[in-house]
């Protein structure tokens, strides 16, 4: 009891805060979102996201170089596929030649210990922005699932460590796993995205890839029908729970910091490692207000991955991941 006690003396100076810290930020930490395109010489800033890229395959190897150097050891790839591939079943990604399966050679070429993971889902190859097939105005979600497991496949023929379904198709873990298992891949692992709520924070995201749903009759303007309703709590634990019975590894939650009760709840719950996305729209979000004077950004940058991390993150895929190191590394 005061005055025996006085919490502050383990705040007296930094040396003694960090010595009491609870929560370290690591390289370890981290998976690193990568946008990837068509073409060569290309590093074309996303206008909507200051100071994150696209990459042509070949200067995407000087990205990779430069993020192992700083020791982050995991990237999850993402690609912008032109408009002339794309379709309504998702045709392109199952190209053995198709843009991720090259961006997968050329990460493991020049950095075969980096740990690679693929998005698994149609919206960047579909014509209409959807993370599944459309038929009769409606997200086929079986057929879907089946298209899914033939994309991992891919991923996992090209060099993938991990596949990342992003998709929230019902029952498709347990589809990609058996049709892995089926092909030999045992040692391929899913980290899936298993409370992905239908989030206002995506949109920077889809201008990164030009994959936004399209505004059409008969056809659904969001994903509301397959991405959880922001309302829910006891549903992400349930679509959590079935991922882990159907055979993923590694769980997701996103977006993060206003998701980030359903994080410890499900870090509670669970027995397999809790990722979080740190979303495009929070990325966005600081910077813009960076620019403006109106937050420190370094500060506001760390306590928002801390936080990530505080609520039970074991990973955080961020688009701050480079920045935070950097920062690490001053001090």
């Amino acid at each position: 009891m005061f005055p025996l006690r006085r919490n502050r003396r383990l705040r007296t100076n930094e040396a003694i805060r960090s010595l009491v810290r609870e929560t370290i930020i690591s390289p370890n930490d981290f998976l690193v979102p990568l946008f990837v395109v068509e073409g060569k010489g290309i590093k074309e800033e996303i206008a909507s996201m200051p100071n994150y890229y696209r990459y042509s395959l070949d200067l995407l190897e000087n990205e990779v170089k430069e993020l192992w150097n700083l020791g982050l050891k995991s990237v999850l790839l993402f690609v912008k596929v032109p408009d002339n591939l794309k379709d309504n079943k998702g045709t392109e990604a199952l190209n053995p030649k198709g843009l991720m399966q090259r961006a997968i050679k050329t990460v493991k070429n020049v950095c075969p210990d980096m740990l690679v993971m693929t998005d698994v889902a149609l919206d960047p190859y579909s014509a209409y922005g959807h993370d599944g097939i459309i038929e009769n105005g409606m997200i086929l979600n079986d057929e879907t699932a089946e298209v899914l497991a033939e994309m991992s496949i891919s991923h996992a023929q090209a060099g993938a460590n991990f596949v990342a379904p992003s998709d929230m198709m019902d029952g498709r873990i347990l589809t990609i796993r058996e049709a892995l298992e089926d092909e030999g891949f045992i040692n391929t692992g899913i980290m899936s995205y298993s409370a992905k709520y239908a989030s206002a924070f995506y949109g920077p995201f889809r201008d990164a890839l030009d994959s936004a749903p399209v505004d059409l009759v008969d056809i659904p303007k969001d994903k509301k029908t397959y991405q959880m309703d922001p309302a829910n709590r006891f549903e992400a634990i349930r679509e959590t729970e079935m991922d882990i019975d159907e055979g993923a590894d590694i769980v997701m939650v996103k977006p993060g910091l206003c998701y980030l009760d359903i994080v410890r709840e499900i870090k509670n719950e669970v027995d397999v490692p809790v990722a979080v996305y740190q979303v495009s729209g929070e990325y966005a979000m600081l910077k813009a207000a960076a620019e403006k004077g109106w937050l420190d950004h370094d500060a506001v940058m760390m306590e928002q991955i801390t936080a990530i991390k505080r609520a039970g993150a074991d990973i955080i895929a961020s688009y701050f991941a480079k920045d935070t190191i950097k920062l690490l590394n001053k001090h």
